[in-house]
């Protein structure tokens, strides 16, 4: 898919750095009448996107509902960053879940950032993709923490991964922050809303329909389930579930063990081609080891795009780029003067173990959430796992599915304070260096 990148209106999406940019800015039709389907998709993110592109692929015929438009949440908003692995360790999914589980989870550690290079490569998506991610260490107990972490992935075959030391910080970020860390060769950062916008595409030139402003108000389980939208109904042998955060009322066994977690991220001005160099030279995405973290990259036109904070149950914070613009002059003070042309919030699913969930809502219908802030990945693998269950290959679906979820505790009414409340114990250890 070629089209010309431009910045401009994008009608149904937030008013977003990548809605605006966004190479394909076409409008998909509403539900209108009966359809029938082998399966049909609820949610145009990564995951139901990813599962619908497997399927299509397989020569299933697939049907693909969206409440706004593809890519309106998570998957289009997020900071773009390609972070292997999942929310947590391995070693704390060994020691919660056991060692066989968390070496079938190693095996797939490193899948999802190579699906999406294989689509790219194979479809020919233009997303601005660029490899290498560096995750940044204010103190040495953090620098301690990466290379234990390293020693455990490099047991799973993660070959990617080499320590940085404080003299080697500036190949990365130009800052006083760092005292080091850790960089990953298979990591990176792409344009998220180009990129899904680009599996759809591809899932449409094989057959797949994808249906916007498509909310579904009903949701039947059965034997032969369907779904319902305010303008139509769609009859399917599987239903996939994949709307994460954005989701609400549809499934309440899924949603309860869910929270929506707002994150914020600004765009600066287009800065100039040898001042944004001199800031990121090796042009790596970069996260720190803060529990509340930021993250930040340059974009393909020279902008710093720079992402944080925290806002429980999906609230946004009053100023988004108060919450945002001083980490980032802490980071660059060099950015003092420069202007913000886009700031938005978006939110993503947590669930209380930080490790996605996924299961069946009967014989018929599957989900997939609570990616837990390492979405673009993950959801990839697991949209392509769903796919392969509607496929009868059930081995690794089994592995996910096994993994106890909970629902947060005291309910709707509790979970955002008591949530808010350790991530504030947290942030404190994060100032204090503890």
């Amino acid at each position: 898919m070629s089209m010309d990148k431009s910045i401009g209106p994008n009608p149904g999406h937030a008013a977003t750095y990548y809605a605006a940019s966004a190479r394909d800015k076409r409008v998909r039709p509403s539900l209108d009448g009966q359809h029938t389907a082998d399966v049909c998709v609820i949610g145009a993110g990564f995951t139901g996107i990813s599962a619908a592109l497997l399927l299509a692929e397989n020569g299933y015929s697939v049907i693909v509902l969206e409440a706004d438009r593809i890519g309106y949440g998570a998957s289009g908003r997020n900071g773009g960053q390609i972070v292997n692995g999942y929310s947590r360790d391995l070693e704390t999914i060994a020691k919660r879940y056991g060692p066989d589980r968390a070496a079938r989870l190693g095996e797939m550690s490193l899948e999802g950032g190579r699906i999406i290079r294989e689509r790219i490569a194979k479809y020919g998506i233009e997303c601005d993709l660029v490899d290498g991610g560096f995750f940044a260490a204010f103190t040495e107990k953090q620098v301690k923490e990466m290379a234990e972490v390293r020693a455990h992935w490099m047991t799973h075959g993660h070959d990617g991964l080499e320590m940085v030391s404080k003299a080697e910080v500036a190949k990365y970020a130009k800052t006083d922050r760092y005292v080091g860390g850790m960089i990953d060769r298979h990591g990176g950062h792409i344009h998220p809303l180009d990129l899904v916008l680009g599996e759809a595409a591809a899932a449409e030139s094989l057959g797949a329909k994808i249906f916007e402003k498509s909310k579904v108000v009903h949701l039947d389980t059965g034997p032969q389930p369907f779904v319902c939208t305010e303008g139509g109904i769609v009859r399917a042998k599987h239903i996939l579930v994949c709307g994460n955060a954005y989701m609400a009322g549809i499934a309440p066994k899924v949603t309860e063990k869910m929270m929506p977690v707002s994150s914020q991220v600004m765009a600066t001005e287009v800065l100039d081609a040898k001042l944004i160099e001199e800031l990121l030279p090796a042009n790596y995405c970069v996260e720190d080891a803060n529990y509340v973290l930021d993250y930040y990259r340059r974009t393909a036109d020279n902008r710093l795009l720079y992402g944080g904070g925290i806002g429980y149950g999906g609230q946004d914070p009053a100023d988004l780029t108060g919450v945002i613009r001083p980490n980032m002059l802490k980071t660059f003070p060099q950015l003092k003067g420069v202007k913000i042309d886009y700031a938005w919030s978006g939110n993503f699913a947590l669930t209380l173990t930080r490790i996605p969930h996924m299961g069946k809502l009967s014989d018929t219908v599957y989900f997939s959430h609570g990616d837990s802030g390492h979405g673009v990945t993950t959801t990839h693998l697991l949209g392509k796992i769903l796919g392969e269950a509607v496929h009868g290959q059930m081995s690794r679906f089994d592995v996910w599915s096994s993994l106890q979820a909970y629902p947060f505790p005291g309910g709707r009414m509790f979970r955002v304070p008591l949530t808010a409340l350790g991530a504030w114990y947290y942030g404190l250890r994060d100032k204090l260096g503890v």
